[in-house]
């Protein structure tokens, strides 16, 4: 019986290592079977744009069988136990998948940091069926005419996600038009948080002229069915903000399900560790992508970014093969090729490898968006379904 790789997770790091791992693997050194609870693959750094239009779905969510080889099994179910001494996957409908080598990619969930309230009352952003929800709610509120003011959207958190959520909604807006306010909220000082000044003033900018109200500088505290609160303290009351809508997109943490896995796991994110090899505490298990805090050096960890996985998936899937076959493993090392950021119609790149202007907007980036969903969109799938996504991206 010829060596069992199991890749569990369908996001930019799942799919892409499968798409390396066949690449790489020999003629019978390995068989491959991919879990995932969905059959397809989301273009998760577009979802937004279901948001404004669920129609997209079909360009964003591509079927698994365009994305893996015939010879590869694919099972769907979301995965609930892995048991490292038996070497075996367990999935929620109670399959089991045996492995000899498994690669974890299961991407993350998002992280509501105990705040009381919120996630009993926010949407939040981690897949298509997450926009269409936030599509369905702002349109119903907007239309709702019983009232004679704006409807509230509020979406806390003013990172990548916050600011392509916000933009999305005022597109629906204007295009609509529909009574809506929007605020986006940031605990931290400034929009995009802890990165360049530069791109953070090009955001707020475009923020502005989309007329979002941006609130920085206090953390949401509490949230109930109708308001968020700001601030609060021993000596002040918190600022009550009332809310139709509310979006949270304030960070990440691991999967639940990883909490029992035995490998060595970040206490407070649940995230797996992982060399740059993309190996973990258990030589027969690899993690990468969201699932995981991957070495780079200096105590630093990759990023948790699409661009991130995007280039590690080829180093991954390749060492999944390496590891069947007994060969050495490869390292990986992030290469940060820029930052591009959307807001609505309009996009913010920034630091863009080969470009000789650090932060710029127009038509040069709004282009350059499109091109990196298609890109990958074709890389995965098929040149024609790429140019098919291109006008939506």
């Amino acid at each position: 019986m010829s060596t069992q790789v199991v890749v569990v997770g369908s996001g930019y790091a799942g799919a892409g290592a499968v798409k390396a791992f066949e690449d790489e693997v020999g003629e019978g050194e390995a068989e491959l079977t991919w879990i995932s609870e969905h059959d397809y693959h989301l273009v998760l750094h577009e979802a937004h744009r279901a948001i404004r239009n669920p129609a997209v779905e079909d360009k964003i969510t591509i079927p698994v069988d365009e994305i893996k080889s015939p010879e590869s099994d694919f099972v769907q179910g979301r995965v609930v136990d892995v048991d490292t001494d038996e070497r075996a996957v367990e999935t929620d409908d109670g399959t089991t998948v045996d492995y000899d080598y498994l690669l974890l990619a299961v991407g993350s969930t998002t992280a509501f940091f105990g705040i009381e309230g919120l996630k009993e009352n926010a949407h939040q952003l981690k897949g298509i069926d997450d926009a269409k929800a936030i599509h369905e709610d702002v349109r119903e509120a907007a239309a709702d005419a019983t009232r004679s003011d704006p409807a509230q959207v509020v979406v806390g958190g003013a990172g990548l996600s916050g600011i392509q959520t916000a933009g999305e909604i005022a597109e629906y807006r204007d295009k609509h038009r529909a009574p809506l306010e929007i605020k986006l909220v940031e605990g931290l000082d400034e929009v995009f948080p802890g990165n360049d000044p530069q791109i953070q003033g090009a955001l707020r900018q475009r923020l502005e002229d989309a007329d979002i109200e941006i609130l920085t500088g206090d953390f949401i505290s509490e949230a109930d069915e109708g308001a968020v609160y700001l601030g609060g303290g021993e000596d002040e009351e918190p600022e009550e903000l009332g809310y139709d809508v509310l979006i949270w997109t304030g960070g990440i943490t691991g999967q639940p399900e990883l909490g029992n896995v035995e490998v060595e796991k970040d206490d407070r994110s649940n995230r797996v560790h992982a060399g740059s090899d993309f190996s973990t505490s258990d030589d027969r298990v690899f993690a990468i992508g969201d699932t995981a805090l991957v070495e780079q050096g200096d105590d630093d960890v990759a990023p948790p970014t699409a661009q991130a996985a995007w280039q590690a998936a080829e180093v991954a899937g390749a060492n999944l093969a390496r590891a069947a076959r007994g060969a050495p493993l490869r390292s990986w090392t992030h290469e940060d090729k820029g930052t591009v950021i959307s807001v609505g119609e309009e996009a913010v790149a920034h630091d863009v490898m080969g470009m000789p202007i650090k932060t710029f907007g127009g038509t040069p980036a709004k282009l350059l968006k499109k091109g990196i969903a298609t890109r990958w969109i074709a890389k995965v799938s098929s040149a024609s379904r790429g140019v098919s996504a291109f006008g939506d991206m």
